[in-house]
């Protein structure tokens, strides 16, 4: 009897433990570009690390249900080796939220980060501090602070998309790895001084309280816009608009604001189709802001949109 409610409790904690984890997170690690001197298994190893450390990890104090899970995608694509054990990498991130009533997922981030070198020797443990971010060693920390980094972000993203500046929590989280980055020779993307579109200007971005038009711009893209598309389409295309219109206004306040550029990544298909079934007027506003917005894709809305 005692085994019996023993394994009972053991299932009910594993079982709570399956729900409240946040992402539903998968981490492909390509080496390709790695000379063949070294053993590719060692990068087998850090994808299972990696995994297991997305989801695995409580990341918020939140419990989520299966469907609630925040689907994303990690792929570390190793550009070369630096010297032993040391590997340059480009990061790409994407993360998607679920539509309400509908099977449809909307990118949240769509992002690449070119500036990713990390220490790594087969099976040393994958670990994250949020009070000891720098670690004992910067470079063998590295890795995990900008995953850890994103997670906060896309978190952060996340809740925003459901009830304005709800995610300021998690980007303060994502400040706190930002002010405490690793810092050596080799390590980028954590400093202002870094580039113009990096690390740490996505967090500024987000939590300069000059710039707080930019959770209205996520709110009413998403949960006033696409939510509400399955029962008002019109009006959730309208939504959609004004969201578009007020991101419009900061990108004209404030020229290169890369916020801008990193709301728009991956989204032009999913804009196409929205406003293809809109009205005419509807369609030539989106066509008008689209094209200040997104100039890679600007021929695609004028060609598509019509």
């Amino acid at each position: 009897m005692v085994k019996r409610i023993a394994s009972f409790i053991f299932l009910v904690v594993l079982f709570y433990q399956s729900q409240s984890q946040e992402l539903q997170a998968k981490v492909s690690v390509i080496a390709t570009r790695v000379p063949n001197t070294v053993d590719k298994k060692i990068f087998t190893t850090l994808q299972t690390q990696l995994n297991n450390f997305l989801n695995n990890r409580k990341w918020t104090k939140d419990v989520f249900q299966t469907q609630e899970k925040i689907d994303c995608n990690f792929l570390l694509n190793i550009d070369r080796l630096v010297e032993t054990n040391i590997y340059k990498a480009t990061l790409t991130i994407q993360a998607a939220r679920p539509v309400y009533s509908s099977a449809y997922q909307t990118p949240l981030i769509n992002y690449q980060d070119a500036d990713v070198t990390f220490r790594y020797a087969e099976y040393q443990p994958v670990e994250f501090n949020e009070n000891r971010v720098q670690g004992t060693d910067a470079l063998a920390g590295n890795l995990t602070a900008t995953l850890a980094y994103y997670v906060y972000s896309i978190l952060g993203l996340d809740y925003d998309s459901f009830s304005p500046k709800a995610g300021d929590p998690h980007f303060q989280k994502a400040q706190n790895i930002v002010n405490n980055a690793p810092e050596g020779r080799d390590i980028t993307g954590w400093k202002a001084f870094d580039g113009l579109r990096n690390r740490y200007w996505l967090n500024e971005n987000l939590m300069n309280n000059r710039y707080n038009i930019v959770h209205d711009v996520i709110y009413n893209y998403y949960r006033e816009g696409l939510d509400k598309m399955y029962e008002k389409d019109e009006e959730g295309r309208d939504q959609i608009l004004s969201a578009l219109t007020q991101l419009q206004t900061l990108n004209q306040e404030n020229p290169n604001l890369m916020f801008v550029q990193f709301f728009m990544q991956g989204k032009s298909q999913e804009l196409i189709k929205i406003f293809k079934k809109g009205s005419p007027l509807q369609k030539s506003r989106a066509v008008e802001l689209l094209q200040k917005l997104d100039v890679a894709n600007s021929a695609n809305y004028k060609q598509e949109i019509k």
